[in-house]
């Protein structure tokens, strides 16, 4: 009896079929590294980019806090009186920095940037480093704050609770170094003492400030509430006839106040008010693109002399 013999069956369609799925995967799997890398490449390239426009923005505010000084400085030479009738109180709209170099020249992200500032002058508020002096509460300071916080519709028992806070810092600082600085150096702080909001703050951010020393306040650039807290017992609208009558004439000396005071009698000090001013803030905006820092720094003027205390971010 003759065997039949079967021929084996051909694979060569499965083995062709797997070797399909195995490129398509292989394929796949480079596909996604090759995207991965341009991927992470391009992060790398945008936060080289972010970099250089936060140090372009950096560089042009500290330009232009350094022209801020320059002003300062010349007006310093000529003029014994701050008032906002002068060149530094003159604020400066957004101004487009290639409008002041050639065109040829104007090349880059720089040529792009948008620039503007405003120069305010600190001793027109209320300075609460004041408040306390050698680690002691000073009553007279704690009654200007109290008035001012009443002005401005805010709990008045508010300012002992903040002279304490302040003599505290000032002995804990006297025991550890005499260069430590305050605790107390920028508004927002005074989230820290109880009592102090959000909203009482916001009420006080453009009349109270704390500056590197006891100063007067310039009765040439102050606001209402600010001079009735601090010319006691000057009422809110009797300050409000002073600043009618210095957009007229600015003071010219505490006589001369003396003599345009309404009714009133007030005593001066020459330590609590003056017609001059030796702090300011300097705030800057430049925006290059969609990108925007926005700066304020501390100038001290002495003379024509000019130092920059502290610049931070806003």
């Amino acid at each position: 009896m003759t065997s039949t013999i079967r021929p084996a069956k051909k694979s060569f369609p499965r083995q062709r079929g797997v070797a399909v799925i195995t490129a398509l995967l292989l394929t796949t799997l480079a596909i996604t590294i090759v995207a991965s890398l341009f991927w992470q490449q391009q992060v790398q390239v945008r936060s080289i980019e972010n970099q250089r426009l936060q140090l372009q923005k950096q560089w042009i505010l500290r330009g232009a806090l350094d022209w801020a000084r320059l002003i300062l400085r010349e007006d310093g030479k000529y003029s014994a009186t701050d008032d906002l009738n002068e060149p530094w109180a003159v604020p400066l709209s957004d101004t487009r920095l290639d409008q002041y170099v050639e065109k040829d020249n104007a090349q880059g992200d720089a040529s792009e940037a948008v620039l503007s500032g405003a120069i305010q002058d600190a001793q027109a508020r209320l300075n609460l480093t004041g408040l306390a002096r050698n680690g002691e509460i000073n009553p007279a300071e704690i009654g200007a704050f109290e008035r001012l916080l009443s002005s401005l519709r805010q709990d008045p028992s508010l300012a002992r609770a903040l002279a304490l806070q302040v003599a505290a810092s000032q002995r804990h600082g006297s025991e550890a170094s005499d260069a430590r600085p305050l605790a107390f150096e920028q508004i927002d702080d005074l989230l820290a003492v109880p009592g102090f909001t959000q909203t009482v703050v916001r009420a006080l951010n453009d009349a109270v400030i704390f500056l590197p020393r006891p100063t007067a306040v310039n009765v040439n650039t102050a606001s209402a509430e600010v001079l009735s807290a601090r010319l006691s017992p000057l009422s809110v609208s009797d300050s409000n006839a002073l600043i009618v009558s210095r957009r007229k004439n600015s003071f010219q000396s505490l006589n001369d106040l003396t003599a345009r005071l309404p009714g009133t009698q007030v005593s001066l000090d020459a330590s609590q008010i003056s017609v001059s001013t030796n702090f300011f803030l300097v705030n800057g905006r430049v925006t290059i693109r969609k990108a925007v820092l926005q700066v304020q720094g501390l100038v001290e003027r002495n003379g024509a002399s000019t130092q920059l205390i502290w610049v931070r971010e806003v």
